[in-house]
């Protein structure tokens, strides 16, 4: 019989947090700009210069412990952890290991298999490195220290996991909290959530653990799926062959398909850890939590339960919109203005979605005011544009940010539904259509269709349907 082999999956988790600026300096923390550009003597680690706190970061880090229902350290520290690479320049990273700011949380996921309880170890605040960048044409490499400081949330679970899937509902799980409290955007095409995979198999019932090897800074949630099987699968095949698996740090490469090893693993004591003796620890208060406690948002599950229990939104709708928080903005504003949940729903994700993406704007992205969006819908159950109209002007207000009533006004476009303005156009309609009239008149119901088609292309579609078809059959059934 064949021997059956279980994953056991830990995460380290890496947010940038979306500060103004660096966690121990005045510097840009913006993602991008030319290289080298948002750097200065602290975060290039010039000698004799000093790191000062951005108090922020703190308030980042506490808002999501409490998110994910962790234990606060009231007083906790920074520690150096020692090592060289070439995009560090101090030679050190700044980060916690004896006290790091949250401990002993928990994150529900939901998978095909029903509801998990995944364990976080801890939370804790550190600063980021540079990045390097490699010149196929010449060869060389290059260092680019504008992401170097920029504030760090490293989330360490415990090795909870059993599948892929847990790990993307996680992951998933995860992004949404950060983005919902405003602290990240966890935009994984930048770099700012990146994901540690530390993988091992064992054989199905036992208790210890195999060797872990540890997956770093994998950029897509479809590329971690991937290498978390091809790893899988690795360490399968080398066990059955008679071989160990080693302990170390593997890079996958999303382009072959595989993983390939780049160091073995360090442990704590090789990094040489020691308490930074430039910065105070952390205090914090009763007060400073209980007021971010306050400030803690409605999430993603909550919303999603009070659209559909209060608002009535089927749960498709719910999941939708709640996705994330650019789409739930948009739809709440929306809802200030008209009182139509259901038609806010409809619009946004069957013409805004749309729009946005013909734009090539992300849903995450959209940055657009939904009372906007709800001005219009307004505009349409009430007559006097028809729908066609509206998304016209939905379209124009997106792109370019242009009043909706200005663009109906100057494109004329607003609806015409004076029965007395219609009518003399329908006659002519009528006069001209003979045969269709006289099918209409013998029973045959199609031949309206086709009068109320010609009727609405010579009003230019601005006619209100409904009005066009009703004095239709008036004058049509008058001619019995």
């Amino acid at each position: 019989m064949m021997q059956e082999y279980e994953m056991v999956i830990g995460l380290e988790v890496h947010c940038e947090l979306s500060t103004e600026s660096k966690i121990f300096c005045g510097c840009s923390a913006k993602f991008g700009g030319e290289p080298n550009t948002h750097v200065c003597e602290v975060c290039s680690g010039m000698p004799g210069t000093l790191p000062t706190l951005n108090k922020q970061v703190v308030e980042y880090a506490v808002k999501a412990g409490l998110a994910l229902n962790c234990e606060i350290t009231r007083n906790n520290k920074f520690d150096r952890k020692n090592y060289f690479y070439p995009d560090l320049p101090k030679a050190y990273q700044i980060s916690q290991l004896y006290f790091p700011i949250c401990r002993n949380g928990h994150v529900d996921i939901k998978t095909s298999k029903g509801m998990k309880s995944i364990g976080i170890h801890e939370i804790h605040m550190e600063e980021d490195a540079g990045k390097l960048v490699h010149d196929p044409v010449t060869g060389m490499t290059m260092v680019d220290f504008n992401r170097c400081g920029v504030p760090l949330l490293e989330i360490v679970s415990e090795p909870d996991f059993r599948s892929g899937e847990e790990v993307i509902a996680y992951l998933e799980k995860l992004r949404d909290t950060m983005q919902y409290l405003g602290i990240s955007d966890c935009k994984m095409q930048e770099g700012s959530m990146r994901a540690d995979v530390n993988l091992s198999v064992r054989p199905v019932g036992q208790k210890e653990f195999g060797t872990r090897t540890e997956m770093k800074n994998i950029a897509s949630l479809k590329a971690i799926e991937r290498a978390i099987e091809y790893e899988r699968d690795r360490q399968i095949d080398l066990i059955e062959e008679g071989g160990k698996v080693v302990q170390e740090t593997r890079r996958w490469d999303d382009e072959q398909e595989y993983t390939y090893s780049m160091r073995s693993k360090e442990n704590a004591q090789d990094y040489k850890y020691f308490p930074d003796p430039d910065l105070m620890p952390i205090n914090i208060s009763e007060e400073f939590l209980d007021r971010v406690r306050s400030e803690l948002p409605e999430f993603a599950d909550a919303k999603r339960e009070r659209y559909v229990s209060e608002l009535g939104l089927p749960e498709y709708d719910a999941e939708i919109i709640t996705g994330t928080p650019a789409l739930v903005k948009v739809f709440e504003s929306a809802c200030e203005v008209t009182s139509n949940p259901k038609d806010c729903s409809n619009w946004l994700m069957t013409d805004l979605l749309k729009i946005a993406k013909d734009a090539k704007v992300l849903a995450a992205d959209i940055d657009f005011d939904g009372k906007v969006m709800g001005k219009i819908i307004n505009l349409v159950n009430e007559g006097k544009i028809n729908r066609k109209s509206g998304k016209m002007a939905l379209e124009e207000a997106f792109l370019n940010g242009t009043d909706p009533e200005k663009y109906i006004a100057d494109n004329g476009l607003a609806q015409v539904s004076d029965a007395g303005s219609i009518e003399p156009v329908i006659r002519e309609i009528i006069a001209a259509n003979e045969k269709a009239v006289n099918g209409y008149l013998a029973g045959e119901e199609k031949n309206l269709t086709f009068l109320i088609g010609q009727s609405m292309r010579a009003l230019k579609g601005k006619a209100d349907h409904q009005v066009v078809r009703q004095t239709l059959i008036d004058i049509l059934n008058g001619m019995k």
